[in-house]
């Protein structure tokens, strides 16, 4: 299935060559989806300056020589100088057919595969998953899905903050409560726990000692504390597991690396950043000052890669990691998903391990930020009681809204099927609502909207394909019309074709620019023609066999490519709905 805009791009140079002479012939075509016809050229609008000519001129005298036949029917100048062309049926069912028949739907795997780490969701142990883990879970496991369709190695690392002070303080909590010989903490007691040792770690000088000196003891490998320790990370994995199945993303408990994997590298990469010349001593911490980052004083800043009590704090840990990646799983791309506060941070530890020559070309790291989740007040979304959403509570009331939803639309779903409907529905609105936001930018909570069976959401979306899907149950035919011919005619079938074309630029798109929200845009724009093409063209009630055939690829088509690009998002394509 050709992108017509990169088919086309090429007759355009051979135009511009020919019109224009060698030293024009590279200039962009500016090739664009038209308002008025399928494609676009501004290309005649940029050029005129260098030409001294007019911009319709320009535009004339490239079409007089642009060799387009068998691909556009009809060629025109429009307005100061726009070049519009309507892409021929013929060439569009080609198309089409060529994609019917390839599993993946004539998408090619990338002529230049890479190993690409993706950092992404990072929980806390002994902590519950909330609402702000959404965005770097899902975000992550959607760029991990478009990396690995198109071709990449991609190796998932869920960096578990699993060290530190905090697992003192909860440690020596525990044991002053007596659970430390318990079988039975769950995750949703230790997220208690942790709160209540944070509140004694802060008003109990005496208890805050303890919970150092028991850290020094995990650091120190203490048989008895690192046993306290694993009865923690256990649990906390068994719930993390808990929850993504249920959110339905592909992170499984091999791909967990949690901090504590890279404690015993570190003081061996602060020997190297030494021997270097990338670190000196600050009050007392090892610090390196990459160039360009300034304290509001306009001071160099310092990333502290060792404390003045010879421990290390993130930093380190992070550095470590983008070694190990580089020179041990030999990536080559980076992705880094995490919220925009973390933006000098991480930019600040990129510079420092360029400075090291770990970061060196073809490597390179990203950071994939994004905004907040808001509540309806604009603020942090939170509980009615200010609290923070725990996010297992949040699936399961999207499924139950969901239910209700499907209930009301007095649907013939039995209640089995019903109850897998409303949790594919409820998970994929939350799922889609993040995705389809672009990602740099706060978005605002909102049941309603996201739970619309109309609009660019996932139930509209989920619908069209279930629609597309119902045709065939109906004819009680197999829906895969392997072999068929599609033959475009009507207005209805030529849109929709225009839009199926685009999934494998929009999927690459992804994949070069890291922003979800394209594919969303994607396929809300291909629902909505199939809506358009489903109520226009009739499929099992057509004139005669032959578009009846037609018209029965071309929904077969439209709904694998719904159901492929809503699997790229993470989000599951019910059958019926």
């Amino acid at each position: 299935m050709a992108d017509p805009i990169v088919t086309l791009a090429p007759r355009f140079e051979a135009a511009l060559r020919q019109a224009f002479g060698e030293e024009h012939a590279k200039a962009d075509p500016a090739l664009r989806r038209g308002a008025h016809a399928d494609l676009q050229a501004d290309v005649a609008l940029g050029l005129a300056k260098k030409l001294q000519k007019k911009p319709r001129e320009v535009a004339d005298a490239i079409v007089a020589v642009l060799d387009v036949k068998g691909i556009v029917d009809k060629v025109e100048v429009a307005g100061p100088g726009f070049i519009n062309l309507s892409l021929s049926n013929e060439w569009l069912s080609a198309q089409l057919a060529e994609a019917a028949a390839d599993p993946r739907l004539s998408v090619p795997t990338t002529s230049s595969p890479e190993t690409v780490v993706v950092d992404y969701s990072g929980p806390n142990v002994a902590k519950e998953m909330h609402v702000g883990h959404i965005r770097s879970t899902v975000i992550g496991d959607t760029l991990v899905r478009t990396l690995e369709f198109l071709g990449h190695t991609v190796i998932r690392q869920n960096h578990l903050g699993d060290w530190g002070t905090p697992f003192g303080m909860l440690i020596e909590h525990l044991i002053d409560l007596g659970q430390d010989k318990s079988e039975t903490v769950t995750v949703k007691d230790l997220d208690a726990f942790y709160k209540e040792a944070r509140t004694k770690f802060d008003a109990d000088p005496a208890f805050a000692d303890r919970a150092r000196k028991r850290v020094v003891s995990l650091q120190a490998g203490d048989a008895d504390t690192l046993v306290l320790w694993k009865r923690l990370v256990d649990e906390s994995k068994r719930y993390f597991g808990e929850v993504y199945e249920k959110l339905g993303v592909t992170l499984t408990e091999k791909d967990f690396c949690a901090e504590s994997h890279y404690n015993p590298l570190l003081a061996g990469v602060v020997t190297e950043l030494e021997g270097k010349g990338l670190v000196t001593e600050s009050d007392g911490a090892l610090c390196a000052f990459p160039a360009g980052f300034k304290t509001k004083e306009g001071e160099p800043l310092p990333l502290i890669v060792r404390k003045q009590d010879g421990g290390y704090g993130y930093a380190t840990t992070d550095l470590t990691a983008i070694r190990e990646r580089i020179q041990t799983r030999k990536a080559t791309r980076i992705l880094y998903v995490v919220g925009t506060p973390q933006q000098q941070h991480l930019q600040m530890v990129f510079a420092v391990a360029r400075d090291a020559g770990w970061l060196v070309p073809p490597a390179r790291a990203e950071h994939v930020n994004f905004g907040s989740i808001l509540g309806p007040d604009k603020k942090m979304f939170k509980t009615r009681a200010g609290g923070t959403v725990k996010l297992i509570d949040l699936l399961d009331e999207a499924t139950s809204r969901a239910s209700a939803i499907i209930k009301e639309k007095d649907s013939d779903l039995d209640d089995a099927t019903r109850d897998v409907v409303a949790r594919q529905v409820g998970i994929g609105a939350i799922k889609y609502a993040d995705l389809s936001s672009d990602r740099v930018k706060d978005y605002v909570f909102d049941w309603s909207r996201m739970l619309a069976f109309d609009g660019n959401t996932a139930p509209y979306v989920q619908y069209a394909h279930a629609r597309s899907q119902n045709i065939f149950r109906k004819e009680g035919i197999d829906s895969a019309m392997k072999g068929a011919a599609i033959v475009v005619r009507e207005p209805a079938e030529h849109a929709l074709a225009m839009e199926l074309l685009n999934f494998g630029a929009t999927a690459r798109s992804v994949a070069d620019t890291l922003q979800p929200h394209r594919m969303c845009t994607y396929l809300y724009g291909v629902a909505s023609a199939f809506t358009t093409f489903y109520e226009k063209c009739p499929v099992l009630k057509a004139e005669d066999e032959a578009t009846k055939t037609s018209r029965l690829a071309l929904a077969s088509l439209a709904g694998r490519v719904l159901a492929r690009g809503l699997d790229l998002l993470g989000i599951e394509a019910p059958q019926r709905m």
